[in-house]
C-alpha cells in the first residue's frame, strides 16, 4: 500500500516507479481524490466547528427567553446537520474510492531492480554447484515417480482432477523427509520460530499480504467467505497485523510447513506434466518482520538460508535477481533461486526471496514503537520459500537418479529415511 503523502510530494517520482512496472501514470488522479477527500474533509470540520458555536447560542437565547433568536438559530444548526451529513458523505466516498485505487497498485522497486518487461531480463548473480554428468539419457520425475509406483497422478486426477498427485510409499516418505529437514535447518540453524499456522484466512489477511483484491482469481475461496492459503506467508506475516510491537521483538523470524492451494488461473497450459504447477503443494516458508534499516540486510540473509538448503540437498542452482516487470505485486526486491533439472536440462524455480519493503505493514497496519519514541513506525516484512517442498522432491529424485531408476538419497536425508540410501528401483 502506498502512502498518498508521498504520492503528493513526489508524483513524479511515483510515476516514474509505476512505468518501470508497467503501470501508467497514476499520481493525477490519486491526488485530484485525495484533494476531493480533503476539501469535504474541511467542509466537514467546519460545518462542526460552526455548529458547536451555535448551539452555545443557542443555549444563551433560551436562558434570555429570546424566542426569535432561539428559532433562527435552531433552523441554522439544521441546516448545518444536513451539510455535514453531505460531507461526511462524500468524504467517505473519495476516501474509499481512493484506497481502491491505491490498492490496486504494485510496490515500487528498489534502486538497482533491472529493468525488463519478463523474466528475460532477470540478472544472474551467482551459481553454486556443477550439473551432474548421468552418463545416461536423463528420466524426468514423472517416469521416475510412475515407475516405482510412488506417483499416482491418475488416481488424483479421480479424486480431484487435473494437477493434482498422490505421493506413495517411499516417494511420500521422502516428500516428508524433506519437510521435516527443512524444517528443523531453519529453527535449528537459522533462528526461525516454527508457526503452525490455520490454513484458511479471512479477506482482511489476504489483502494485507497483496493477494486481494489483484489476485482473486489465483485462489480458491470456500462456501463460507474463507480463503485456503496459497502460501503461509499470508498468515504468518498477518500476524503481526494490527498492533504496535516493541523494538525489542524485533526482528520476528517464523518459518511454516503447510500445504498451499493456488487455482493456477493465469498459468493456463503450462507445466501441465508432472508436479511442477500443480493446485495443491507443500512448501516450508520463512517470514520475517523488521525495522526498515534491517530489511536489505534480512533479504541477503533471508536468500542465504534458503541456499542453504539447496547446498546440503546437494542441488546445483543459481540465484536470479526478477527485474521490474517479473517480481511479485508486493515486492520492491526479489532473488528467485532456480534448480537445475536434469530432464529439461535448463534451472526451474524453487524459492524466491522478497524484501516488501512498509508496502505489505501500510495494508495490514503492522508498526512498531522504537524506545524512547512516542509516534509508531510502519515495520518491512519479507518472505521466501525454504524451499518448495514438491519441487525439492523433484530436484531430488531427477538430480540423484541412477540409471536402473532408482533414486540416491541424500546424506542429510538418510536419518529421516530410516537410514535408507536409495529408493526405488
Amino acid at each position: 500500500m502506498h502512502d498518498i503523502k508521498i504520492i503528493r510530494d513526489e508524483p513524479a517520482q511515483f510515476d516514474a516507479g509505476l512505468a518501470l512496472r508497467g503501470v501508467e501514470p497514476q499520481s493525477g488522479r490519486l491526488i485530484e481524490l485525495d484533494k476531493k477527500r480533503r476539501d469535504a474533509l474541511g467542509r466537514q470540520q467546519e460545518a462542526e466547528t460552526e455548529r458547536n458555536t451555535l448551539s452555545k447560542q443557542i443555549g444563551r437565547a433560551k436562558a434570555q427567553g429570546d424566542e426569535d433568536e432561539f428559532n433562527r438559530l435552531r433552523s441554522e444548526v439544521d441546516r448545518l446537520k444536513s451539510v455535514l451529513e453531505e460531507a461526511g458523505e462524500e468524504a467517505r466516498h473519495f476516501d474509499e474510492t481512493l484506497n481502491q485505487h491505491i490498492a490496486a497498485l504494485p510496490n515500487l522497486p528498489e534502486a538497482g531492480v533491472p529493468e525488463g518487461e519478463d523474466e528475460a531480463k532477470n540478472e544472474e548473480v551467482r551459481r553454486w554447484g556443477q550439473p551432474r554428468e548421468l552418463g545416461f539419457e536423463a528420466r524426468d520425475h514423472v517416469d521416475l515417480g510412475e515407475a516405482m509406483g510412488g506417483m499416482d497422478f491418475e488416481g488424483a486426477a479421480k479424486l480431484s482432477g487435473s494437477r493434482f498427485v498422490a505421493l506413495k510409499g517411499q516417494l511420500a516418505r521422502l516428500e516428508r523427509a524433506l519437510s521435516q529437514f527443512m524444517l528443523d535447518t531453519h529453527t535449528a540453524e537459522h533462528g526461525y520460530m516454527e508457526v503452525s499456522p490455520p490454513y484458511m484466512v479471512r479477506d482482511e489477511a489476504m489483502f494485507g499480504t497483496g493477494q486481494l483484491p489483484k489476485f482473486t482469481e489465483d485462489s480458491f475461496r470456500t462456501t463460507n467467505g474463507h480463503w485456503l492459503i496459497p502460501t503461509s506467508e499470508v498468515p504468518l506475516t498477518n500476524l503481526a497485523s494490527d498492533a504496535i510491537h516493541a523494538e525489542d521483538v524485533l526482528p520476528m523470524r517464523m518459518t511454516a510447513h503447510t500445504p498451499c492451494f493456488r487455482s493456477e488461473a493465469g498459468s493456463a497450459g503450462r507445466d501441465t506434466r508432472g508436479m511442477i504447477r500443480v493446485h495443491q503443494f507443500h512448501k516450508v516458508e520463512m517470514v520475517s518482520i523488521v525495522k526498515p534499516e534491517e530489511s536489505e540486510g534480512e533479504l541477503d540473509r533471508m536468500t542465504g538460508c534458503a541456499e542453504k538448503i539447496l547446498q546440503a540437498l546437494e542441488l546445483p542452482y543459481r540465484v536470479m535477481l526478477l527485474c521490474t516487470g517479473d517480481m511479485g505485486f508486493s515486492a520492491k526486491r526479489t532473488y528467485d533461486l532456480e534448480v537445475w533439472l536434469p530432464s529439461q536440462e535448463t534451472y526451474r524455480e524453487i524459492s524466491s526471496c522478497s524484501n516488501c519493503g512498509d508496502f505489505q505493514a501500510r495494508r495490514m497496519n503492522a508498526r512498531y514503537r522504537k524506545e524512547g519514541e512516542k509516534r509508531p513506525q510502519f515495520l518491512h516484512t519479507l518472505n521466501g520459500s525454504g524451499v518448495a517442498v514438491g519441487r525439492a522432491l523433484l530436484a531430488v529424485m531427477e538430480n540423484h537418479q541412477n540409471e536402473d531408476g532408482s533414486i540416491t538419497v541424500p546424506a542429510v536425508l538418510r536419518p529421516y529415511m530410516g537410514g535408507l540410501e536409495k529408493i526405488g528401483g
